[in-house]
């Protein structure tokens, strides 16, 4: 049988693609389930939130940052600097320091659920549980504790801890609203995309 020539050509193209990509020389995405300790870790449903659940999050925003201007808050420290890149930490990495920032989100905002903010953070709350629930699966065991944890990610692990341990209450939840859609939108996508994001 006879082959046109354009056919023929999709074909030498897809067997140059196959010896390729089996020999390694193409890169292929590492999705972040075959990571070492990252077991069920499915995370690209997050790579972009619904309409819906952004509205909620900036109605949420909203909120806090009026709450924020009838106190008087002052931070000595500073545990989501805007120098923070998730770019510079290795693929395994990601999602524990995201991980740590969105536990201290959690533990921030979860306390304001029976404050006149409650209703407006009802939303906002349970989607950050479901995703926090997710990243869980994505932590390798031991990846927080014990030599693992080296370099950039443990200073970044260190600044959170140490900020939640010193720094006032008011002083946390200003860090948290103003960090927030950078964890949405920045940090949560990066994680999202595994070593896509570069």
């Amino acid at each position: 049988m006879k082959l046109d020539m354009a056919t023929g050509c999709r074909l030498v193209l897809m067997l140059l693609t196959t010896v390729l990509t089996s020999t390694g020389a193409v890169p292929v995405p590492t999705p972040l389930r075959t990571l070492p300790g990252a077991r069920g870790c499915h995370m690209s449903q997050f790579k972009t939130l619904s309409p819906q659940e952004l509205k909620a999050f900036r109605r949420a925003k909203d909120a806090l940052e009026e709450s924020l201007l009838l106190k008087n808050w002052s931070c000595s420290s500073h545990p989501f600097p805007k120098a923070r890149d998730l770019r510079r930490l290795q693929v395994w990495e990601r999602p524990v320091a995201l991980e740590a920032e969105l536990a201290l989100t959690l533990k921030v905002l979860g306390t304001m659920a029976n404050s006149t903010l409650g209703d407006t953070l009802e939303q906002p709350l349970h989607t950050l549980r479901y995703i926090h629930s997710k990243l869980q699966a994505c932590v390798p065991a031991q990846a927080t504790r014990g030599p693992r944890a080296q370099g950039l990610l443990r200073q970044w692990l260190h600044r959170i801890h140490k900020a939640e341990e010193m720094e006032s209450h008011d002083c946390l939840e200003a860090s948290v609203t103003f960090n927030l859609f950078r964890l949405l939108t920045l940090d949560l996508k990066c994680v999202a995309s595994g070593d896509l994001c570069v």
